[in-house]
């Protein structure tokens, strides 16, 4: 195994989210760029979504973070209903606590392409999609739209391919620039990118737009970008 950040080692071409939760957020952080304010714009998009007695969804969602963020900010709406689910058990036992301050927050260890959902306002994957199989991707998409509530939003972030092989080496030289600077080392920086090879597969801007025009989805906008990383929002 090798190290890619301060306590974290992955073995190549074989990252896991297993037993890192206690430094994931801190990781995630100086890894993408715009993350903490990601969060935030989502939870300020959500006011014009959820109702009194809404449900979301947050397909991988980690330690529970956002959720317990986008909690705070809708604190006055007791029928609300946030549920996190997420494929590791580590990062679920992990958000459990947040259960026990809120009610209404609620993690569930599985994955989402083999459950049932309830009719949601809004669903969130934030850098998710990403980690799914290309094979089965369309496949949650397709269910996603499914569950949302006409006029309901689903919230994407991901990693993006640029469109042609000038643009991708340029992003690929700031986000190196981006990482060095937030304090990885030129070794981890290289051992991350080698651990996630076969595991992480973005797709374009234009690839992931085209995957929601085919679950249905017709109102779609970018709501934040920064080089390789973009933010969607698509309206049922």
């Amino acid at each position: 195994m090798a190290q890619v950040d301060k306590n974290m080692h992955q073995h190549d071409a074989g990252w896991s989210f297993d037993n890192i939760s206690g430094e994931f957020d801190d990781h995630i952080q100086k890894s993408i760029p715009l993350y903490r304010q990601g969060h935030e714009l989502v939870c300020h998009y959500s006011d014009f979504f959820l109702k009194p007695d809404s449900i979301v969804y947050d397909i991988g969602c980690s330690t529970g973070q956002f959720l317990a963020k986008l909690a705070r900010r809708h604190a006055q709406k007791a029928e609300l209903r946030l549920i996190g689910i997420d494929t590791v058990a580590d990062m679920i036992g992990y958000a459990g606590h947040l259960s026990a301050q809120d009610p209404r927050l609620s993690f569930v260890l599985g994955n989402a392409l083999d459950m049932q959902f309830d009719h949601a306002d809004m669903i969130v994957a934030n850098y998710t999609i990403q980690f799914l199989p290309p094979r089965v991707r369309q496949t949650l998409i397709d269910t996603l739209y499914t569950s949302l509530n006409w006029g309901g939003a689903f919230f994407m972030f991901e990693k993006v391919r640029a469109p042609d092989s000038r643009f991708q080496d340029y992003a690929n030289q700031i986000y190196i620039e981006f990482k060095l600077d937030n304090g990885f080392s030129e070794a981890e920086i290289i051992n991350k990118a080698r651990s996630i090879k076969g595991v992480m597969e973005p797709f374009s801007s234009q690839g992931n737009i085209d995957m929601l025009r085919r679950a249905g989805f017709t109102d779609i906008v970018t709501i934040q970008k920064y080089v390789c990383f973009e933010g969607f929002l698509a309206i049922k």
